[in-house]
């Protein structure tokens, strides 16, 4: 992806260590209280993080990049109907089944637009030839999408400080579920930087 191997492991090694949290609340909460929409946030982080780990690592990953791009796919058009249906299911928002369509047609077109020449990623189709560049197929879309990624990290991480500041109860997991997102949205905002300072 372009990213300098010295700063590809220490981004793998934080991607992985998200699925630890997500992989806690899938195992312990309660999700019959919680909604079926807190469980599709969760899941979908999972997938976040599992992605952006294999995208980021220097090694590569032995999952075509059609596969990747099916998952999100379908990921993006259960979040779209999500969030156009009447009202959000139980335990889900507008805002959050929002976030998670934008982060999977990111992830689709981030597989797809920007070159993966390096040793890992050669066996990935994209978009663009890494001969002609190095960058961001549609480069605007990547400028949106680190505006949007980054807005979303800084909102995310003041929503949560002023809640545990003002000490309001907060459902379960609901602080791990918002670091987990705040980190995800600076990683996603930096892939994107680091597809565009190419």
């Amino acid at each position: 992806m372009g990213i300098p191997v010295v700063a590809a492991w220490p981004a793998t090694i934080c991607f992985l260590a998200l699925t630890y949290p997500c992989l806690a609340r899938l195992g312990t909460l309660n999700y019959r209280r919680l909604g079926p929409g807190v469980r599709q946030a969760d899941l979908a982080s999972l997938l976040m993080t599992v992605a952006m780990a294999a995208m980021v690592s220097p090694v590569g990953f032995p999952v075509p990049v059609a596969g990747w791009q099916a998952v999100f796919v379908v990921t993006a058009c259960w979040f779209t109907v999500s969030l156009l249906r009447a009202r959000p299911v139980r335990g889900g928002s507008r805002r959050c089944d929002l976030h998670h369509g934008v982060s999977a047609v990111a992830m689709v077109y981030m597989l797809a637009a920007m070159p993966h020449g390096d040793v890992g990623h050669r066996v990935w189709p994209t978009m663009v030839d890494p001969a002609t560049t190095a960058g961001f197929a549609v480069p605007v879309l990547a400028a949106l999408g680190l505006a949007y990624f980054a807005a979303d990290g800084a909102v995310t991480a003041r929503g949560a400080l002023r809640a545990r500041r003002d000490g309001a109860a907060a459902a379960s997991g609901t602080l791990s579920r918002a670091g987990c997102r705040v980190v995800m949205s600076a990683g996603m905002a930096g892939m994107f930087a680091a597809g565009l300072a190419v």
